[in-house]
């Protein structure tokens, strides 16, 4: 018996000493696209004709151990056996080192980004018009284009040919060897800004010549810019919400913003919940946590769940008891799925499945 009680004892110091890699993810809060958060309208339109809504359109969210937070044996284990968590390696949330600082910033701008596609997503699904340009988007520090390129500046040309999408200017600039001169004709961000309050196309242009320089992992040349689309909608749209990060919002906030600029209800007051990033073309993307955003929305209410086609596999191995999960690949996938919901009519429905 004595030594029985000291080897139980032992195993259990054993098990809160022992700290394992692993991180755990749990369901996070949801948050309807059409209503309120922290008592104000998630969604925002002005200068543009907007209709009433009725329903539930969640997005949804997953809760995730901090970087620096070291689960014990005794954690992990109740983490794999229960039903509404899960445990995964620290590097699957916190790759090469990351901190939770550098994690939070980077979901942050990911989030951004998942608002302006939304937004030109869900515009050119109702075919209004949305234009595009290209910018820089980050400087990166002690680069050749550090001082001579800002975030903002909008990227006319490279070499004198005209950049039509953010690849094009990678593209050209690895036309080059290291250490030869590139010329960038840009519109400096504050004249952009300014011509974009007064409604109008940035004028201005100037060329910058840069000298390339080697790329860390290979023989490119690059001269230390990312460049990325900055969209000039016809009237204001602002997604009001606080503490949320990563770009798996994108599909829902482009639902929201569909429903509340045609008249009648997509939803037809059903409680809709989904998830899926969305590129400017509507076209939707995988999410990470599919398991914890489905028992999430459940436990909300949510009866119809919005799946990435890429996430169904995922999905279908463990879906919450009453949630129907609709797969969809396009933003016009879903709202064709959605006016089916609201109308009742869901036998036809393309639902993921385990075949």
């Amino acid at each position: 018996m004595l030594a029985s009680t000291l080897i139980m004892i032992a195993l259990l110091c054993a098990g809160v000493l022992i700290t394992p890699p692993y991180s755990e993810m749990s369901p996070g809060p949801t948050v309807n696209t059409l209503g309120e958060a922290d008592g104000e309208p998630v969604l925002q339109i002005s200068g543009h004709k907007t209709y009433p809504t009725t329903g539930h359109l969640n997005m949804t969210t997953v809760r995730v151990t901090g970087a620096d937070y070291r689960m014990n044996l005794v954690e992990a284990v109740y983490g794999w056996l229960a039903h509404d968590s899960v445990v995964v390696p620290h590097d699957t949330l916190y790759p090469d080192g990351k901190t939770e600082e550098q994690s939070t910033q980077e979901n942050a701008e990911e989030f951004s980004q998942s608002q302006e596609s939304a937004k030109t997503a869900a515009l050119r699904e109702l075919g209004i018009p949305v234009k595009t340009r290209v910018v820089v988007s980050t400087v990166l520090k002690d680069s050749p284009a550090e001082s001579r390129l800002h975030a903002g500046d909008v990227i006319k040309a490279v070499d004198g040919t005209a950049v039509e999408a953010p690849e094009d200017v990678a593209e050209l600039v690895t036309r080059h060897k290291p250490t030869e001169k590139v010329v960038f004709t840009v519109v400096p961000a504050k004249e952009a800004v300014a011509a974009e309050k007064a409604g109008k196309e940035p004028m201005g242009s100037e060329d910058v010549v840069i000298t390339t320089e080697r790329a860390e992992d290979d023989d490119r040349a690059v001269v230390g810019i990312q460049a990325g689309p900055d969209h000039t909608f016809p009237f204001d749209i602002d997604i009001k919400l606080a503490d949320v990060g990563g770009p798996s919002a994108g599909l829902m906030f482009s639902l929201g913003i569909v429903d509340k600029l045609t008249p009648g209800n997509l939803t037809g007051g059903k409680f809709v919940a989904g998830t899926g990033t969305i590129d400017e073309d509507g076209k939707v993307g995988p999410i990470g946590g599919i398991e914890m955003k489905t028992v999430g929305a459940r436990n909300a209410g949510a009866e119809y769940f919005l799946t990435p086609s890429e996430n169904c596999t995922s999905a279908v191995a463990d879906i919450p008891d009453g949630l129907t999960l609709v797969k969809v690949e396009t933003i016009d996938d879903a709202k064709k799925s959605l006016e089916r919901i609201g109308k009742g009519d869901t036998a036809g429905l393309p639902q993921c499945t385990t075949g």
